[in-house]
C-alpha cells in the first residue's frame, strides 16, 4: 500500500472471533477485567490475555490499573465507530436458543453503544428530538437549534461546554438493528448519562438497558415516547 496506512493490520486484529467478541463487549460504558472478557468470548483466561495484549499493541484497547486490578476499555471513540460500522455491514446473528433470543430482543430494544444510547430507544429519542425541532440534520451530524439548546439546558446539559470539546459534538450513528440514525458524540453521551442520573434507565448485562417506570413517565412527558415506540 506504499505510504498509505495499512488498515489490513487492524482488520486482521478484529477478524479473530474471540477478539471480536471482546471488542463487542467493550462497547459498553464500563471497563472490563480479563476474566469477564474471557467468559464473554468463551475462552481461557490465558488465551484472553494473549488476545488482549495484541489488541493493546494495536491501539484498539487500552488498559487501566486500579490497585491490583486491570480493566480494559476501547482505546478511543474512533475504535468504537469502526466496530459500529462493521456491525451494520455484518449479517444478522444466528439465534440458537430461547436464552439467546431473549438477549437479542433486549439488545434491540435498548442498549449502550460505547457512550451513547442505541436500539429502538436510542432511535426513538433521536427522532423525537428531530420532530420537536431540538435537532436538525446536517450531512453526517446533527445541529442543535435554539429551541434545542433551551431544552437541553433544562435537562442540565450545557451544549456550549460540550461544543468546546475536541470530539464530535452531535454525530449521526447508524443503528445496526434499526437501520436508522441515533445520536452519538459528546451530546449523545451527555443525554445517556443524564438519563441514568435521573433514574430513567438502568444497566442490564451484555450492554442492554432497562427503561424504568420513572423513565417511561419521563420519556412520555418530555418527548412523547410511549411503549408503542419501543
Amino acid at each position: 500500500m506504499g505510504s498509505k496506512p495499512d488498515f489490513s493490520y487492524i482488520a486482521k486484529l478484529m477478524a479473530d472471533t474471540s477478539r471480536a467478541a471482546m471488542l463487542d463487549a467493550l462497547l459498553g460504558l464500563d471497563g472490563l477485567p480479563a476474566t469477564e472478557l474471557a467468559r464473554t468470548a468463551n475462552i481461557t483466561l490465558q488465551t484472553a490475555s494473549s488476545h488482549l495484549t495484541k489488541l493493546v499493541e494495536g491501539n484498539l484497547v487500552r488498559v487501566e490499573k486500579h490497585g491490583r486490578h486491570r480493566y480494559f476499555r476501547l482505546a478511543s471513540t474512533e475504535v468504537a465507530k469502526a466496530i459500529e460500522t462493521l456491525t451494520v455491514l455484518a449479517p444478522p446473528a444466528r439465534i440458537h436458543s430461547l436464552k439467546s433470543s431473549s438477549r437479542a430482543e433486549k439488545i434491540k430494544i435498548a442498549r449502550t453503544c460505547y457512550d451513547h444510547l442505541a436500539g429502538k430507544l436510542g432511535v426513538s429519542i433521536t427522532e423525537a428530538f428531530l420532530e420537536k425541532e431540538y435537532l436538525m440534520e446536517d450531512q453526517d451530524d446533527f445541529l442543535v437549534t435554539d429551541k434545542g439548546k433551551e431544552f437541553f439546558n433544562h435537562l442540565e446539559i450545557d451544549t456550549d461546554v460540550l461544543q468546546k470539546n475536541r470530539r464530535h459534538f452531535a454525530r449521526k450513528c447508524l443503528d445496526w438493528s434499526e437501520r436508522r440514525y441515533h445520536l452519538a458524540g459528546s451530546l449523545g453521551k451527555a443525554v445517556m448519562v443524564r438519563f441514568f442520573d435521573l433514574g430513567w434507565i438502568e444497566k442490564l448485562p451484555d450492554r442492554a438497558v432497562k427503561i424504568t417506570d420513572r423513565g417511561k413517565e419521563g420519556l412520555y412527558k418530555t418527548l412523547g415516547i410511549t411503549a408503542d415506540h419501543l
